[in-house]
């Protein structure tokens, strides 16, 4: 089991620095009235702010500002995970030409967002599928593994 920390130990815990803005929440008579209450830091701009609400639970505040930006930095990092493991996934089935079927894959990629068909994250399975889709339709793109002999009976 945990041991219930108390407001002091919370606040050690974010930071031993005084920049950091923390807060306690405290009842009041009126149901629909609280108290907060500076507990180190100041009322300044830095962000995010720490509250430690009556179960001594921490929460974080932070503008609207901070909070787009976070969720801007999610989305680049969620795209260049996507594109990664299309990379990997195109390499994985040997291109000849590694820009052109990154092109074809990028081209289909789009009609079907533009089709409606993806209102869902694009998985793994469907990169691979998309991919050998490709692959079928387009099989110039791609070294024939079956087709390269490198020491076949006939050569000896």
């Amino acid at each position: 089991m945990f041991k219930e920390l108390t407001i002091f130990e919370i606040m050690n815990e974010i930071s031993n620095k005084s920049d950091k803005t923390v807060m306690e929440i405290e009842s009041t008579n009126n149901p629909d009235v609280k108290n907060l209450t500076l507990k180190s830091g100041n009322w300044s701009e830095n962000e995010p702010w720490f509250v430690v609400d009556e179960k001594k639970k921490l929460h974080t505040m932070m503008s609207m500002k901070s909070l787009n930006k976070i969720i801007k930095n999610f989305k680049a990092t969620q795209e260049d995970n996507f594109n990664l493991k299309l990379e990997k996934i195109i390499w994985q089935n040997t291109p000849i030409d590694f820009q052109d079927v990154l092109l074809v894959a990028t081209d289909e990629i789009k009609s079907m967002v533009a089709q409606g068909e993806r209102k869902v994250k694009i998985t793994n399975a469907d990169l691979d599928r998309l991919i050998k889709k490709i692959k079928k339709n387009h099989p110039n793109l791609f070294f024939n593994i079956q087709d390269l002999h490198f020491m076949s009976k006939e050569r000896r």
